[in-house]
């Protein structure tokens, strides 16, 4: 895995809206079975490969919420990082990863509540330059005064 920058926390006092974090993997084989293996989801689209064929999708593909986590990957360890809380996701999958694609999971900062500890960020992922996922998140980030 393969990120811009170093892990740990950034501070919400540290914050500032356009700031982006990203971190890039590529899907393996091995990932799709062990995801199938912790969700319990063994759909046959992603271990299957004589059943993925026959469908819309012409082949195996990733479970979308194992793309999704890359996302989840970034923001917990990179931007805010190390102590942040998940408060909610909108997620809208645009078009399916594969087996060997390497896919960018980049957040970026839009809203910063240092009030409420709230931050806000545009989530995407992208395989060879293609928008993959899009959503938004908001997290409860980690405060130097109260952590």
């Amino acid at each position: 895995m393969l990120d811009n920058l170093p892990r740990g926390t950034i501070y919400i006092e540290d914050l500032e809206i356009g700031m982006s974090r990203y971190v890039r993997k590529t899907v393996t084989d091995q990932d799709i079975e062990m995801f199938a293996a912790v969700s319990t989801d063994h759909n046959p689209v992603h271990l299957d490969d004589e059943y993925a064929e026959e469908t819309m999708f012409g082949g195996r593909i990733a479970h979308g919420m194992l793309t999704a986590g890359l996302i989840s990957a970034v923001i917990g360890e990179q931007l805010p990082g190390h102590g942040t809380i998940y408060m909610g996701q909108s997620l809208k999958f645009l078009a399916p990863v594969r087996p060997n694609d390497t896919v960018v999971a980049e957040v970026t900062v839009t809203d910063i509540d240092m009030s409420k500890r709230r931050v806000r960020m545009d989530c995407a992922c992208s395989v060879d330059g293609k928008k993959v996922l899009a959503g938004e998140a908001t997290v409860l980030a980690p405060s130097r005064k109260l952590d």
